[in-house]
């Protein structure tokens, strides 16, 4: 069956009210532990690694992307209140990982516990994960329904499509929520965005991408602001952390990455026009515009020139030689 536009934006505003209300009873800020010379408890950046290593397990088993999220969602709020060894981490994080399969998959996409177990790597037996889903369980007294990052991010991107932002999407939406999910999903790695709201996280990343492809990004941004009734003021913050997170990620490339060096060619430059009859301006002050920009950029290494006689940092190719 299908709805009227007016009609699925109040379904999807009411599915954003309930996800609100949801956090809103269950969500505890991520607090780091204090290192400690004992080896008594679980660092920020252990926490860190074993999320990136349950996104690598993730992405071998090809599950949904709400299976990672809320496994990282259960994670955090394992950890959170409880201190444990970090021997113990990989135990915890794929136990919170099966928990979270069951949750999501569908039974029969369910990875049985045994080939879990042993195609991740996490160095336990079948039995003591099922005891640690037993602790895991215990202390979230059997509740893992909790709206994640993921569904914000979801429910956003539905209601800016519903409204008409089709320039957000840049090929099909599948294709542009999905970047979107992997952006979040690396960002779930970072304890320091932990500190914030899964809704503030997801409300984040949409307003960062609306602001690259759309030009009334602003009033978007109050319209999502004010359905899922947050704080100005936090969401700034949020974006200023998760842009920098963000352009660290797209800043850092592998370190096999093939450089292909370009001379730079400038174009030909005009000649200044001669001084009108009887001027006295000097030379400096017929200078072009275009010549005093291009001052000012190497002033600041924004545009600098290799020196006479240096050598290019990528050496010119060769022929190879013939056998």
């Amino acid at each position: 069956m299908k709805f009227t536009e007016p009609w699925e934006r109040q379904r999807l505003c009411s599915l954003l009210e309930n996800a609100v209300s949801r956090e809103a009873m269950m969500w505890k800020a991520y607090v780091p532990k204090k290192p400690s010379p004992q080896d008594t408890d679980i660092s920020p950046a252990q926490r860190d690694e074993a999320v990136r290593w349950l996104a690598e397990v993730h992405g071998s088993l090809q599950l949904y992307p709400e299976t990672l999220a809320l496994a990282v969602s259960i994670l955090d709020r394992f950890l959170g209140p409880i201190k444990a060894r970090p021997k113990y981490l990989r135990c915890i994080a794929i136990a919170c990982f099966f928990l979270a399969a069951k949750t999501c998959e569908e039974d029969e996409l369910v990875p049985p516990l045994s080939v879990l177990a042993g195609s991740s790597g996490c160095d336990c037996t079948v039995s003591e994960i099922r005891r640690m889903e037993r602790v895991i369980l215990d202390k979230l007294h059997w509740n893992l329904h909790t709206a994640t990052p993921l569904h914000f991010l979801q429910i956003f991107h539905a209601l800016l499509v519903c409204g008409g932002s089709m320039v957000l999407v840049g090929g099909s939406r599948s294709q542009h929520l999905s970047l979107l999910t992997r952006r979040l999903h690396h960002c779930l790695a970072d304890h320091t965005l932990t500190q914030v709201r899964g809704s503030m996280l997801a409300l984040s990343l949409i307003s960062l991408e609306l602001e690259s492809c759309c030009s009334d990004w602003l009033i978007l941004t109050i319209d999502l602001l004010s359905k899922a009734k947050m704080d100005s003021r936090e969401l700034i913050r949020c974006r200023e952390q998760l842009s920098r997170r963000l352009s660290t990620q797209r800043a850092s490339l592998p370190p096999n990455t093939l450089y292909i060096y370009h001379p730079r060619q400038d174009p030909p430059r005009r000649a200044p026009p001669p001084p009108a009859p009887g001027s006295t301006l000097s030379t400096v002050e017929v200078m072009e515009v275009d010549d005093f920009f291009d001052g000012i950029k190497r002033l600041y290494n924004e545009e600098s020139e290799p020196p006479a006689g240096s050598v290019s940092p990528c050496p010119p190719l060769q022929p190879i030689p013939a056998p």
